[in-house]
């Protein structure tokens, strides 16, 4: 396979970046209502101290990613980081380590396409009232969606950008001008946060303290989810001026969106509100303001925004399975790039793994999945930073971005914290919240990556003639 069937074009500037990772504030939709029906008002405070959360690591990685220009964001900065320098044996168990870091970021990423098609799927219903059985609208829906990803991605990100662009506009300014609305009319009523800041009954005793925790790790996967700016860096003209631009402006528009969005939900429905508003909590917002036919605008509105992280989603994944490829951790083919530079393989890959777990219909158990394996991915990402900061063979590498002196220690303080407070207090609240299914669904994806990854070793092998050597 010749270097240019391999190697993603650098098209883009840090404003096309930004604007493809611009789907991420419509993370919190999905896990607002889940939120809020635990810590009530204070998951105000929770969703902004998350998004401060994700300055913290982001900054690590935003530095990580220029001192690997090549490298496919956290993903592929942790595979470097940990494969050793020269293979003397076919299976290692660094590289297996950063191998298994890109994969839980694949699948922290991957299942964004299918939770969003199945809420896209009971909007329609709504919109529509269809009354045969919505799996099949999530089916015929996520077809369409996946076809139309893989042709428009398969174009270059330049276009994904111009469609993140008009998704934008479309989606994510009329949804905060619902939400303005709201201050406005008078829909927002202060009382709702003040009154209802914490739950009736709440004592901060171990099991108050583990669900707030559990919380706070389900949230990262919103919240400190815009380090997806990041994982286009080989395809930025100028990885060390872009990424740190593309990174942090979509970090302060999140730090924005997610403190005013869950203010305004909240302050405008109160608990009983946001509980019989379920997943479409800006629904009756908008009804509130517009009447019957603006709710019918915000489902339009609401859909067009899931749009856009589906895209954020999807283009992201194809590129974490290239760049596991690329690292000999996935067979060769999923490296492969069409004219335009483009990962098409990972693409109907990607297509094909959420077709199936659109399957399962219940997107709160996928997410609670998916949130599991974003926790694994930042623990062993954040291990890769501090390793890339103290190792001899990287430490002194060119920075193009620098993060502030002794940055080390702050990311070695939030692995820490991921490992061993909110990967345990997520695991838990994810069997209170959704009983077994999500737990089992995380491990058997994160698990069967083992036997992949051994076969893929023993294939390498191979084709190095036996020596052992890469």
């Amino acid at each position: 396979m010749s270097d240019n069937e391999t190697e993603l074009a650098r098209s883009i500037s840090w404003k096309q970046g930004m604007l493809i990772a611009l789907g991420v504030p419509i993370l919190i939709l999905p896990s607002l209502y889940d939120v809020a029906g635990i810590l009530w008002a204070f998951s105000i405070l929770m969703w902004t101290v998350s998004v401060l959360q994700g300055f913290l690591q982001n900054t690590a990685y935003g530095e990580m990613v220029t001192v690997f220009p090549r490298a496919a964001g956290l993903p592929g900065c942790a595979q470097i980081v940990f494969s050793p320098e020269k293979r003397t044996s076919r299976y290692d168990i660094g590289k297996f380590i950063g191998a298994f870091c890109a994969w839980s970021y694949w699948f922290a990423w991957t299942p964004v396409v299918a939770i969003f098609t199945i809420l896209m799927g009971d909007y329609l219903v709504q919109l529509v009232d269809i009354t045969f059985d919505p799996l099949y609208v999530y089916v015929v829906l996520g077809v369409i969606i996946v076809v139309a990803m893989t042709l428009i991605g398969s174009r270059g990100l330049s276009g994904g950008a111009v469609v993140g662009l008009v998704l934008a506009l479309v989606a994510i300014i009329p949804l905060v001008a619902i939400l303005v609305a709201a201050f406005i009319t008078g829909t927002f009523d202060m009382g709702n946060i003040s009154g209802e800041f914490l739950p009736i009954g709440w004592d901060w005793g171990p099991i108050d303290i583990v669900m707030l925790f559990g919380c706070f790790g389900l949230a990262q996967w919103s919240a400190c989810a815009w380090e997806t700016a990041a994982i286009y860096g080989p395809e930025y003209k100028d990885p060390g001026r872009d990424v740190p631009k593309a990174l942090f402006s979509c970090g302060l528009i999140c730090l924005v969106l997610y403190l005013f969005v869950s203010t305004a939900v909240f302050g405008s429905l109160g608990i009983d509100g946001v509980e019989d508003a379920g997943y479409a909590t800006l629904v009756p917002i908008a009804k509130t303001v517009f009447g019957d036919i603006g709710g019918s605008v915000a489902l339009v509105l609401l859909m067009a925004a899931m749009l856009l992280i589906i895209q954020t989603g999807f283009l992201g994944s194809s590129r974490t399975l290239y760049s596991m490829a690329r690292e000999g951790n996935l067979p060769k083919f999923l490296a492969k790039v069409n004219r335009h530079g483009m990962p098409v393989v990972g693409m109907i890959v990607v297509s094909l793994v959420n077709l199936a777990l659109i399957s399962i219909g219940n997107p709160v158990a996928i997410l609670a999945a998916s949130g599991i394996a974003y926790c694994f991915a930042q623990i062993i990402a954040l291990a890769a930073y501090v390793k890339s900061k103290s190792s001899p063979r990287f430490k002194d590498l060119p920075r193009p971005f620098s993060a502030p002196r002794g940055w080390k220690y702050v990311a070695a303080c939030i692995c820490i914290y991921e490992l061993v407070v909110l990967l345990p207090c997520l695991l838990y609240w994810s069997v209170d919240v959704y009983g077994l299914q999500s737990v089992i669904i995380g491990a058997v994806i994160l698990l069967v990556f083992i036997p992949v990854w051994f076969i893929t070793q023993a294939k390498e092998a191979v084709m190095d003639g036996g020596s052992g050597e890469q």
